[in-house]
């Protein structure tokens, strides 16, 4: 990820979230301690295994409730990935994009788009106005382009070797 640190996502969260009447329970705290850490989109049972070691008293329905907050809140972005209905991933001051690894599930932000025209495009053939947009790009990270092509060459030479 190239954005802002794990301690100033956090250090912007506590911060937010206290200004919006939000208490930092311990609970809470470790929730926020994995978003901010991860690089990668987690779903909620995920994130709730990872934080629970933090704070073993913590309950799913605090995840929940803090994913709700801090995605009301501008903090959180929802990543829709094949594997699961809804992961989390930090957002990023300004508009930010995503390209999100359907492999290992890293997440690298990139700004900048030219939607404008297209946007427009739509709307008057459509009628629809168009009030935002979020733009995910899903493939595969070289990590594991490169696994993905070694476990071809070793499955295939075990192949040649059956035969």
């Amino acid at each position: 990820m190239t954005a802002s640190s794990a301690e100033e996502r956090l250090a912007r969260w506590r911060t937010a979230l206290q200004a919006h009447g939000y208490r930092l329970t311990a609970a809470r705290r470790a929730v926020l301690r994995v978003l901010a850490r991860s690089e990668r989109a987690l779903d909620a049972t995920q994130i709730f295994d990872l934080a629970r070691r933090q704070a073993p008293g913590l309950g799913l329905v605090t995840v929940y409730r803090t994913l709700e907050a801090l995605q009301a809140l501008g903090l959180v972005q929802r990543v829709h990935c094949n594997t699961h209905c809804a992961s989390y991933v930090a957002a990023e001051p300004g508009h930010q994009h995503l390209l999100v690894c359907r492999g290992c599930g890293r997440v690298w932000y990139f700004g900048g788009d030219d939607l404008g025209s297209l946007m427009q495009s739509v709307a008057g053939e459509s009628g629809f106005v168009v009030e935002d947009h979020w733009l995910q790009l899903v493939g595969l990270c070289e990590a594991c382009r490169q696994a993905e092509q070694a476990e071809g060459s070793r499955s295939g030479c075990k192949e040649e070797a059956v035969k």
